[in-house]
């Protein structure tokens, strides 16, 4: 009980409402709680999810309101400049082996809170989320309609990789490879995105050898290929 009739919760209650979900998951499997286990692991999951929607929300408002009030440039500046301070997170990719980064993407990906296919082939990897928890998910929750209406971007452009009506928030996968490019003449991966956008899953490539990267995929954004010279 509280110590005071006008106190919801105990000294002991409130402290552990501070305490990290992970830890308390950690501490009831090492005392053998396995229900608890399981309650604990749903409620991270949970918060995390509440967490990540939101901000994808967030992120989508102010790129449709960018996109409404200073057009396509103003969303192909504000993006570029968002994932210039991110390319530090490319030379990671590009620091290790193509193994590593699949496992990497794999993993960025169940960051989304979703399942994750990775597909080999000699020449490649392929990674793709069967319903994209990002945007995918957005628009299968109908995001894009009435009464929320998140922005479609309607000319075919750069950033839509030359679709029309294109979701604002799907704008940033294409700037992924684009200042990637800029930045070292080849991406770190390349999308193939469905015809309609939410309709399948959107995979991503990522190439062995970065020389068999197809010409295509310069070509959209108006690049050459590059002629690379690697270190086996």
């Amino acid at each position: 009980m509280p110590d005071n009739k006008n106190r919801f919760f105990t000294k002991a209650e409130l402290k552990q409402m501070g305490v990290e979900t992970v830890e308390l998951i950690q501490q009831a499997v090492d005392a053998g709680k396995q229900e608890e286990t399981k309650k604990l692991a749903s409620r991270m999951y949970r918060e995390a999810f509440f967490l990540h929607e939101s901000y994808r929300d967030w992120i989508t408002s102010l790129l449709s309101y960018i996109y409404r009030n200073n057009g396509d440039r103003g969303v192909y500046e504000a993006l570029h400049e968002a994932f210039k301070q991110l390319s530090p997170v490319m030379d990671t990719y590009r620091s290790v082996d193509v193994g590593r980064q699949a496992e990497m993407l794999a993993a960025g990906f169940r960051g989304h809170l979703t399942s994750v296919v990775v597909e080999e082939d000699d020449d490649k990897f392929t990674v793709m989320m069967p319903l994209c928890g990002s945007a995918g998910r957005s628009i299968a929750n109908k995001g894009y309609e009435n009464p929320t209406n998140f922005a479609k971007i309607k000319n075919p452009q750069k950033l839509t990789f030359g679709k029309r009506d294109f979701p604002v928030f799907c704008t940033h996968c294409a700037m992924e490879e684009i200042i990637a490019m800029e930045k070292n003449g080849y991406p770190v991966w390349v999308i193939d995105i469905p015809e309609k956008v939410g309709a399948g899953p959107c995979k991503y490539h990522i190439y062995k050898d970065p020389e068999k990267i197809p010409i295509k995929y310069y070509r959209r954004y108006g690049l050459k290929k590059p002629a690379l010279k690697r270190n086996k």
